[in-house]
C-alpha cells in the first residue's frame, strides 16, 4: 500500500550576515523496507528521483526501493525558516526475522536527516550542513568559511504519517 509521511523542520536563522540558507535536494529517512524485509533501514531520497535507495543489509547491500519525494517547500519568516518534505513510499506488512519484530508503516523509531546549503557572502563560497532528529538540542551551525552563525535548531524535526 502507498504510504505518505510529512517531514517538517524548523530552524532559527540570525539576521546577518545573510547566507542564503536553502534546502538541498536530498534527505535520509528511516523506514521499514518490504524489499529486504528489514526494519529501521536508512533510505536516501533525491529530489526528482523516481525511486529511493535503501541501505539494505550486510547480505543484500544497498538496493532501490519504491519511494520518492512527492513535494517539498521552504518558507521563511523574519527569524526562522521551515523546511517541509512529503515522501511517498510503498509498504507491505512483513516480519523482520533477524530482529524478530513486525514492520510498521512508519518505523518504530522514526529518524530523518535534512541536508542544507548556504552561500558565504564574505568568502564568496558555498557550504553545507545537516540536521537530524537524534541530535542534542539546541544545535547550531556556523559558516565553515567565516564562522558566522547560520542556523540553530531548537526542536526536533517532526514526522507525521498522513492518512
Amino acid at each position: 500500500m502507498l504510504r505518505t509521511v510529512e517531514v517538517r523542520t524548523v530552524l532559527a536563522v540570525p539576521g546577518s550576515p545573510f547566507h542564503n540558507l536553502h534546502w538541498r535536494a536530498n534527505l535520509d529517512l528511516n523506514l521499514d523496507c518490504f524489499v529486504c524485509e528489514r526494519t529501521g533501514r536508512t533510505t536516501r531520497f533525491e529530489l526528482g528521483a523516481e525511486r529511493a535507495v535503501c541501505s539494505g543489509t550486510g547480505e543484500t547491500g544497498k538496493h532501490h526501493t519504491a519511494a520518492r519525494i512527492a513535494a517539498f517547500d521552504h518558507t521563511d519568516a523574519r527569524d526562522r525558516t521551515t523546511l517541509r518534505a512529503v515522501v511517498d513510499y510503498w509498504w507491505a506488512p512483513f516480519h523482520d526475522a533477524k530482529r524478530d519484530q513486525p514492520a510498521h508503516a512508519l518505523t518504530r523509531a522514526p529518524w530523518v536527516r535534512h541536508y542544507l546549503g548556504y552561500y558565504c557572502p564574505e568568502q564568496d563560497e558555498p557550504g553545507e550542513f545537516s540536521t537530524q532528529t537524534n541530535l542534542v538540542r539546541p544545535q547550531s551551525a556556523a559558516c565553515q568559511h567565516c564562522s558566522a552563525p547560520i542556523a540553530e535548531s531548537h526542536e526536533t524535526p517532526q514526522l507525521r504519517l498522513l492518512p
